[in-house]
């Protein structure tokens, strides 16, 4: 039986504005996220965006922001990462509190016990830690992993 909603509800838009947002939707818009040394390469694509308290982030890599450098060794780059994870969400006015999941891409999933011990590091409360999903993929060069978060800012 279809629903029939005689009044908008949160979120139910019924006009846009001229730019084609929703209108009463301006505290909604999206902002990029950018932290210096952290980027796509060349491409246009923030490390993070953020609409209302939710952010996503894109792939976060073992890239030390300051020199530009991997690590040789899979500790150095789960450090990095997780650290990494810190920089966006400090960007984005988050903390590792307001992390609600986060993914995480490796080349081996034997590397899970050194991503354990930066995971219990960065949320060292096991009765209030974000879901993770760990998945094998093909990363490029030297990189062993990368995070991809969700966090809702201020919850935290």
């Amino acid at each position: 039986m279809p629903v029939s909603r005689t009044r908008p509800q949160p979120g139910w838009h019924r006009g846009r504005t001229a730019a084609g947002k929703p209108e009463g939707d301006e505290q909604m818009a999206r902002r990029s996220i950018e932290v210096p040394g952290l980027r796509h390469g060349a491409l246009p694509i923030p490390v993070a965006s953020v609409v209302g308290n939710l952010l996503v982030s894109g792939g976060i890599n073992p890239v030390d922001p300051e020199t530009g450098a991997i690590p040789d060794d899979t500790d150095g780059q789960v450090a990095v990462a997780f650290a990494n994870a810190r920089r966006v969400l400090a960007a984005a006015g988050g903390t590792p509190e307001d992390v609600v999941k986060c993914t995480v891409f490796v080349r081996d999933k034997a590397i899970r016990p050194v991503i354990d011990k930066y995971w219990a590091e960065m949320f060292p409360d096991p009765a209030s830690r974000p879901a993770r999903h760990t998945l094998t993929a093909d990363l490029q060069g030297q990189t062993q992993l990368q995070l991809e978060i969700m966090a809702v800012l201020g919850q935290g």
